[in-house]
C-alpha cells in the first residue's frame, strides 16, 4: 500500500463570531472523529470547547466522536445555541401580530 493510501487528509473546522479556525491534517485510516480533533489543535486554541457538550459533525451532518473519518471529510464543531430558534420565530411572530404596519 502506497503511503497516500495509508492516508487521509481532512479538516477540521470551528467558529466564533470574531475568528475562525480551519486546520488541514493528515491522519491514518482508522482515526475517529474525536482523534482527528484532538491532533488538529484546535482544542488548544479555542479551550472553550468542551467535546463533551459541544455536538460535531462531518459536512453539516451531526456525527457521533467515534466515527471513523473517510478521506476529505470536514469536520465541525458546532458552539451551543444562545436562543432557539423555534422559540426565537414564535416571538417574531407574536410581535408581528400586535403592531400594524406603518403606512407612509
Amino acid at each position: 500500500m502506497a503511503d497516500s493510501d495509508a492516508e487521509l487528509h481532512v479538516q477540521v473546522c470551528y467558529a466564533k463570531p470574531d475568528v475562525q479556525i480551519l486546520r488541514e491534517l493528515s491522519v491514518p485510516r482508522g482515526t475517529t472523529l474525536q482523534d482527528a480533533i484532538r491532533q488538529s489543535g484546535v482544542l488548544d486554541d479555542a479551550p472553550e470547547i468542551d467535546l463533551a457538550v459541544c455536538r460535531v459533525g462531518i459536512h453539516g451532518r451531526l456525527r457521533a466522536l467515534d466515527t471513523i473519518l473517510r478521506n476529505c471529510d470536514r469536520i465541525e464543531i458546532y458552539r451551543p445555541l444562545l436562543a432557539d430558534p423555534k422559540e426565537s420565530r414564535r416571538k417574531r411572530a407574536a410581535g408581528k401580530d400586535r403592531e400594524p404596519p406603518v403606512k407612509r
